[in-house]
């Protein structure tokens, strides 16, 4: 045994020797995580400092989606149980790299504002929103690239450090996509699928719809106004119904208002008194009962049928439109693309839907319960006080 020229190993030093390998083996580790750390750091401030290179511009983009199973435009900053608009337009914009994670969390930091609070369910063809963004090399392509086929950025412009596309938005262009049997008379005409627009019909619908045009209190089509309040003066440029189409067996019409600016379920509620009246659920008399302080329980059409359809920025390109700096904000190359969009995605989700949960003729059938008879007066004589409702949006293109 001697002759083998081992000698034998005490049993406290092996396990000692153990012990210092391990701990050789856990320090190397640490030195390596330490400097995968270090590195991701370094990474990570070379990423910051690259984008810092990159210029930082005040941009607009302009959006298109389609409302179907969303809660509006509007993000609803702690809360996930209502899905937006914006959510996933926020969420594209932090992951395409055009914006920190930061300005994500709080959209101020990037100076995020739409030019209107769409309500649920209603889409877009022409939404604008302006924000503050690094300009990166395809910017389009790759916010895109992270958002659903319904939701689209179809196109940039550079602006003014000041713009705020809410407050320099001069007027909102809206339609309204909507089955004609709802213009059929409760008495006599067919209520069903077959039901076409006559020329009458749609020349009636016109002269009421005209009605709405100029200056009005529109306090009776919003539930947030009181008759006094000067807020809700609004001023209607137009609105009118064009030639009936049909699309799947079924008959439809497009009614368009443009408008300075509108408030929550306006435009709803201006389609719906039309449609009550040309039923014979009310007679013409209601629409100037409207204007006056009485309360009037105007009903409010489906949301489904509303588009934004276009807003128009006129005092801004006069005076920055052609300044050799910036473009003006008209987007007549990208009217293909918006039609497009329309074709693939909006007019589509309103006519299936309309076929399969028949949102129109449900709301239809509510019609008759209204009562269009003046329910209160807001002042019964000169010096009594008006109650005042809560405040709705102002001017920010309607929550509608």
């Amino acid at each position: 045994m001697a002759g083998n020229g081992e000698a034998p190993v005490p049993v406290g030093t092996q396990q000692e020797q153990d012990r210092k390998g391990r701990r050789g083996w856990q320090g190397t580790a640490r030195i390596w995580e330490e400097t995968e750390q270090q590195a991701k750091k370094l990474k990570s401030s070379e990423d910051g400092e690259q984008h810092r290179k990159l210029p930082k511009r005040k941009v607009v983009l302009l959006v298109a989606y389609s409302g179907k199973g969303y809660h509006g435009m509007q993000r609803n900053v702690g809360s996930s149980k209502f899905k937006t608009i914006e959510d996933d337009l926020v969420s594209a914009l932090v992951r395409s790299g055009c914006i920190p994670e930061n300005h994500g969390e709080d959209m101020r930091k990037m100076s995020f504002q739409r030019c209107a609070r769409t309500d649920k369910g209603v889409s877009a063809a022409g939404q604008v929103v302006s924000l503050k963004v690094w300009l990166i090399d395809d910017l389009l392509e790759k916010i895109n690239s992270h958002l659903p086929s319904h939701i689209r950025i179809l196109g940039l412009k550079r602006v003014t450090g000041g713009f705020n596309s809410k407050n320099k938005c001069d007027a909102r262009t809206y339609f309204y996509m909507l089955p004609t049997f709802a213009f059929a008379h409760k008495d006599r005409d067919a209520q069903d699928e077959t039901y076409r627009l006559q020329a009458e019909t749609l020349g009636r619908v016109n002269r009421l719809l005209a009605c709405y045009r100029g200056t009005h209190n529109f306090h009776n089509f919003t539930s947030q106004k009181g008759p006094r309040e000067p807020s809700a003066r609004r001023y209607i440029l137009d609105m009118f119904c064009e030639e009936p189409f049909v699309r799947e067996g079924m008959e439809f019409a497009v009614i368009k208002v443009k408008g300075q600016s509108f408030m929550t379920h306006q435009i709803r509620k201006m389609v719906g008194l039309v449609v009550a009246i040309v039923k014979g659920y009310a007679p013409e008399s209601v629409l100037e009962r409207c204007w006056g302080e009485a309360k009037v329980d105007v009903p409010k059409a489906p949301g489904l049928g509303l588009v934004l359809e276009r807003v128009h920025f006129e005092k801004y390109n006069q005076r920055f439109g052609h300044d050799g700096l910036h473009e003006p904000l008209d987007w007549a190359r990208e009217e293909a693309e918006v039609a497009a969009f329309k074709e693939q995605h909006i007019y589509p989700t309103i006519i299936s839907t309309e076929r399969h949960e028949r949102s129109m003729a449900q709301w239809l059938s509510t019609l008759p319960v209204h009562d269009f008879s003046a329910t209160a007066h807001a002042a019964a004589s000169p010096g009594t006080k008006v109650p005042r409702t809560l405040e709705g949006s102002d001017g920010d293109g309607g929550s509608d």
